[in-house]
């Protein structure tokens, strides 16, 4: 009898352990029920501010999902997927990314609904394309965090929703610092070539034309002029590197911004042609991949938006708890350190600019201290070009 007794015991006790290891039957992609079968981690960085409690790493599971591009765009989709699976594999968070079958609303919708039933619970979505999306989307799934760059509240229909953080980059800022180097470095023929004319690519190239325009100005230069065109695409194409080509070998353009992910292509081709000429790179620094492409010293400079910087700081806010001191909010990143401009959201890559006599390291933080002081100051109107009283500007509308 006492075995009996004895058995049953240890019975109840494995009956009672395999019910306490089983799977929560809450939903999993809810950040509360997400833990699953995954293994706890300790928790990420957390910010000083006051959030929501709980915030360890594996309560999360992060996807992104691209907007135009793909993740080989060399700009805005490569940089932010990189962030976001760097950010995910130091913190071991699961981590992927989707890329819609086609350039719609619907596509996007479908790739969030993917997510959403494959149990992610953050996902970040890079492009003012996505501001439709997440008016489909935030109250369907309200216990998804969606991070939205370069989306404004007002492409959003004007309220974010209080699970969707929106940041937009002040492009004009960096754009300006990207003419004045350009035009101090000796190059008094520009040409930017925009991708599609979408608020973002006009504001940096807005922002280029004041910039080489107040360079002029200082220098007392009279014959500096900027050839401006979109090419109504963001990727390189035959068609657009025959239209740089003509600008580098027949009118004689020096170097030329590429804003507009891949259409940077067709720049460096052309450039590639004509020993000397430079292309200015545009999100992050592309000088790595432009020289090992196009030959050494092609990329002057690179206007960059700190969107790495944004992806691990949200990263690091979601898995401390500290989201909701973020969502429904809408902010617009800029100059943040008027001594310091790596520490900026919009700068210039401080290591890799073919810096000269014209304009030093030091002269570059002169202009950002004066920025930041709002001694200079950048409109960001893109309602029509700049005025300008130094240059001549020559709009060439679209190439296609």
């Amino acid at each position: 009898m006492k075995k009996f007794f004895a058995f049953l015991l240890t019975l109840a006790m494995v009956l009672s352990l395999a019910a306490c290891g089983g799977k929560d039957s809450g939903n999993a992609g809810d950040a509360s029920n997400a833990d699953g079968d995954n293994q706890q981690q300790e928790p990420a960085n957390t910010s000083d501010g006051e959030g929501d409690e709980g915030g360890e790493t594996g309560d999360i599971r992060v996807a992104m999902i691209t907007d135009y591009g793909d993740i080989t765009d060399q700009s805005f989709n490569q940089t932010t997927y990189e962030a976001s699976k760097a950010w995910c594999e130091a913190n071991s968070v699961e981590f992927t990314y989707y890329k819609p079958a086609g350039d719609s609303t619907a596509e996007r919708v479908a790739m969030v609904e993917k997510a959403a039933d494959e149990d992610y619970n953050v996902i970040v979505m890079p492009g003012f394309a996505f501001g439709e999306t997440i008016t489909q989307v935030a109250d369907v799934y309200p216990e998804i965090s969606f991070i939205a760059l370069d989306v404004s509240e007002g492409d959003v229909g004007g309220t974010v929703p209080s699970n969707v953080y929106c940041a937009v980059y002040k492009e004009e800022l960096c754009g300006y610092m990207a003419g004045v180097a350009a035009v101090k470095l000796g190059y008094t023929h520009l040409g930017y070539l925009g991708g599609m004319a979408v608020p973002a690519v006009q504001r940096f190239g807005y922002g280029f034309i004041q910039g080489v325009d107040a360079a002029a100005g200082e220098l007392g230069l009279s014959d500096v002029v900027v050839e401006y065109v979109y090419g109504n695409q963001f990727f390189g194409d035959p068609d657009i590197t025959a239209y740089a080509d003509n600008w580098y070998q027949n009118l004689g353009v020096q170097a030329v911004f590429a804003c507009g992910g891949g259409i940077c292509t067709s720049a460096g081709e052309a450039a590639a042609k004509v020993p000397g000429t430079k292309v200015i790179g545009v999100d992050v620094d592309q000088s790595f991949t432009l020289d090992a492409a196009y030959g050494e010293g092609v990329t002057l400079t690179s206007a960059m938006k700190g969107l790495a910087a944004t992806v691990s700081h949200m990263l690091d806010e979601v898995a401390a708890g500290n989201f909701a001191n973020y969502g429904g909010k809408a902010e617009a990143l800029g100059l943040v350190s008027g001594d310091d401009p790596s520490a900026n959201y919009v700068l210039l890559p401080m290591d890799t600019t073919q810096w000269g006599d014209g304009f030093t390291q030091d002269d570059y933080k002169a202009l950002v201290k004066d920025m930041f002081d709002g001694k200079i100051t950048v409109s960001d109107d893109i309602s029509a070009l700049p005025a300008t009283s130094n240059i001549k500007v020559n709009d060439l509308g679209n190439i296609k």
